[in-house]
Order: C-alpha cells, then structure tokens, then sequence
C-alpha cells in the first residue's frame, strides 16, 4: 500500500478485514465518491469484543503505554498533510480548520501519553478512625477492560482521539464505531496506531450503522464502558440501553455570548465571527446566541454584520476558505427550515438566510425569542441569534434558560460580574473574555441537563476510564 493510498477495510485485532457490505463516503462539498468503506455487522464486532479481551493493554508498564501514545502523536504530525487533506474531503471542512485539527490531535495524544505516566492512588490513614487501629490502605486506579466508543462527523480525528488515547493511556482496549459519512479518518488513525506498536485488539474500527452496529456495541455484556458524541436523542438512548456500564456523553448545546460592555467589544467581534461560523456551525460550542447589553446593540451590529458578509464561502480545499459546505445537503435544507420557521415566528433577517446545494450562506437573526427552534434547539450550522438585555442578572437567567448546558462565554471588564457568572452559570465550561467555543486539549470539557454527563481532556477521561479499588492491610505481625 502506497503512503497515499487510502484505508477502507474495518480494523479488528490487527488485522483489515473487507466485507461485502459497504458504505460510500461522500465529499460534501461536490458530492464525488472518495471511497465504499468496508462495513462492520454484529458478527465482526463479536470477533473485534473477543481480540480487544486478550489484547493485553492492562499488562502493558505505564512506561510502554507512553511510549506507544507519544509515538503515534509523532506520526500525525508526520502525516499531518495527508490527513489534513483527508479531513477537507471527507468532512468538507476548509482547510485552515483541518489543519487546526490535525494539529490539535497532536496535543490530545501528547497530553495522553503523559497522563499515562500519571495514573496512580494514595495512602489512606485509617487510625484516624475509632476503629482504624493497626490497620493501613491505599487505592489505585485499574483499567475497565473493553471501551466502547462512538464519534461524530464534526471532529472525525480529534474526537476520536479524545476516546481513544485517554482509553489506551489507562490500559483499556477500544472498539470504535466512527460516524458513517467520516470513516476514512479513523481508519487512518488505526493504521498509526498500529505502527507505533500498540497490541494486536487494542484498537478496533468498526465502520456501521448507529441503529445495528451501534445498538450492538452499547449492549454488549463485555463491553465495559461507552463514551459518545452525538445528539441528545441518541445520548439518551444509549443511556437507556446500557444498563450498569460507565457512560460518558457530550450531547451538544446552543452556546450563548454575554458581551456586557465595551472594555473587549473588537476582540469580541472578531471570535463571534469565528465562534458562530467556523465548519459551518457545526461545532458543540459554537456561538448559537449572542447576549448583547441593549446599549451596545447598535455599535455591534454596524460592524458586526459587514464581518459576517466579508466571509469567503467555497471549496474547503481552497486556503483562502472559510465557510464550506455543512455535512450533507439535507443538514442544510433543515438549516433553511429553521430559519424560515423563525421568520414566520417574527424573527429579523440581517444577514444570510441563502442555500446553494449543501453551503449555507452565514446567517444572522435578531427579535428572536424562546420558542424558537434556533434559540432552544441546537442548530448546528452557521445561523447566530442576537439577543438584548438590559441587566447583567437578566442575561444570566437568559443563559441558564435552556436545557443545555456545555459552555458559556461572557466579556465584561468587572471581575465581580466574572465571579457572578462563573458561580450562576449552569454550564460546564464559563469562558470569561473569550467565546463559549474556546476548548484547548488538556482542559475538563463536558456539560450539564441536555448537554450530557462526564468529562473529556485526558487526565479527566482517564478518570472515567478507570476504577479505583481500595486495598486494606491489617497487621499481621502479632
């Protein structure tokens, strides 16, 4: 196979496996083939429970497991032009952002391979206890087993690699079911992970369907733990359908921008520009809803809206790219509709409100309200709501007025006013002077209500990933 050449088998126990089903991969942005992908049925993700059992991480010294994470961090970044160039492709996403996320799976395997170093316990000073005399214990943290993980089309690598590497970093195995109209990138990342020596069964990519393979993968008695990223509906499923297992989900969200003076209002135009319109709004943090302080409407909007008109729509492939194609037409019809609803509704156009195939042109709504499916909904494309208010109070409660809860972002030159909002905020993350879609790798990401349970980031996913188990020495010596 040339260095070029693509993988379109499924990946279990180290072996690639071709199947007769399979599933086209589209490119969003002209709708071309890239490639039928070899599709996974509930009997090869029996064979990939059975090898992912025996792979052996959980014997592996935390040195290996090191060595093996910041290895394979070193052949991204080797391979960063291919696997750039594969993101612009398989996910439509321009390519300024695909490096970015090339770059940024570098960092999430990097920060792995040195959690992996990391995972240990402490003593415990039970006489400090009535009934703790002669008696001595320490816990420590032991892998799960088996780590069931599906990911979204939207961050096709580093999503991945927030699942997989915390997992392999730990001593688990993974199975890993990627979205259907993003496989490619996966399977690339299973060949890396392969070369830089991880055991046969640690990592399996299984391509399928989320109704059979991905039903399967959530039940499976040997199947310890599920990590997802998707939609709430599917989120609560899986909830359901997992019984005893560990689950940890991260469900999206309508994140909000509360903009309460002038102190940062040019810092703050040009990150709602990037924060309510990079890959199309097709991010879990991306800017939904701007809270703009009623005073400051006007000077905003004279300049926000020719930003937003200057942004360059096209091919993802040409650098110069900012806003591509969203996932599939369809997700850019739904766009159309929700926006149209939200006119019927009384909303105003200031912007955009344009479909051409799968492009949807950015857009702008304000006189929006809560019954809105752009406001109380998650959108997921390029369409930002502009809200008004009159007191800081009032855009906290305007925030929290929704049943998500995974990031929020608030500029305002009062710490006070920062400290109201970090302690008032129900939400995950609060980004103060910053948007709400700010995430570096390393940090706790997950939300609240709607937006899902447990935390992402290395060292916070190795916690999930592992259990602690408690040892209890009485003395013995007589």
């Amino acid at each position: 196979m040339t260095a070029d050449a693509l993988r379109t088998g499924l990946f279990s126990g180290g072996r690639w496996i071709e199947t007769e089903d399979k599933i086209a991969v589209v490119n969003p942005y002209d709708g071309a083939v890239i490639a039928s992908v070899s599709a996974a049925s509930p009997a090869e993700l029996e064979q990939a429970v059975a090898s992912a059992k025996l792979s052996g991480m959980e014997q592996l010294t935390a040195h290996r497991r090191y060595r093996i994470l910041d290895s394979v961090s070193r052949l991204i970044e080797r391979r960063k032009d291919k696997l750039t160039g594969l993101l612009v492709r398989e996910a439509g996403k321009p390519y300024r952002y695909a490096a970015g996320e090339v770059e940024r799976a570098v960092q999430t395997f990097g920060f792995a391979a040195a959690e992996a170093r990391r995972i240990g316990g402490r003593t415990m000073e039970l006489d400090a206890h009535p009934g703790g005399k002669d008696h001595f214990a320490f816990y420590h943290r032991f892998p799960l087993g088996v780590i069931g993980a599906i990911s979204p089309f939207n961050f096709p690598l580093n999503l991945v690699a927030h699942k997989v590497a915390p997992a392999l970093a730990a001593g688990n195995s993974v199975i890993l079911k990627p979205a259907s109209s993003t496989p490619l990138i996966a399977l690339e990342l299973a060949d890396i992970i392969d070369s830089c020596g991880a055991p046969a069964g640690a990592v399996n990519v299984l391509p399928g369907g989320g109704g059979t393979l991905g039903s399967a993968l959530v039940e499976h008695a040997q199947v310890a733990m599920i990590t997802f990223t998707g939609s709430p509906e599917v989120g609560r499923r899986i909830r359901r359908e997992a019984g005893m297992k560990k689950v940890t989900l991260e469900l999206g969200s309508n994140s909000a921008l509360v903009i309460d003076d002038e102190s940062h209002l040019e810092q703050a135009l040009s990150r709602c520009v990037v924060g309510a319109f990079a890959y199309s709004g097709q991010v879990c943090i991306s800017i939904q809803r701007i809270l703009l302080r009623s005073s400051l409407a006007d000077s905003f909007l004279e300049r926000f809206i020719p930003l937003v008109e200057k942004i360059r729509i096209g091919d993802p492939a040409d650098e110069a790219t900012e806003l591509g194609p969203m996932i599939e037409e369809q997700e850019a019809i739904r766009a159309g509709q929700w926006v149209a609803e939200a006119l019927e509704q009384g909303a105003r156009l200031l912007t955009g409100g344009r479909r051409q195939g799968a492009l949807y042109s950015p857009t702008v709504l304000d006189n929006v309200h809560r019954g809105m499916k752009v406001v109380s909904d998650e959108v997921f494309a390029p369409v930002v709501c502009i809200e008004y208010y009159d007191e800081f109070d009032e855009a906290l409660a305007m925030v929290n007025d929704s049943g998500y809860g995974l990031q929020a972002g608030v500029y305002t030159s009062s710490l006070s006013r920062a400290m109201e909002a970090f302690r008032r905020l129900e939400v995950g993350g609060v980004i103060i002077n910053d948007f709400p879609t700010y995430r570096v790798d390393q940090m706790p990401y997950g939300g609240v209500k709607g937006s899902g349970t447990g935390r992402e980031g290395p060292q916070f996913a190795v916690q999930e990933m592992t259990e602690l188990k408690l040892c209890v020495l009485n003395d013995w010596s007589g």
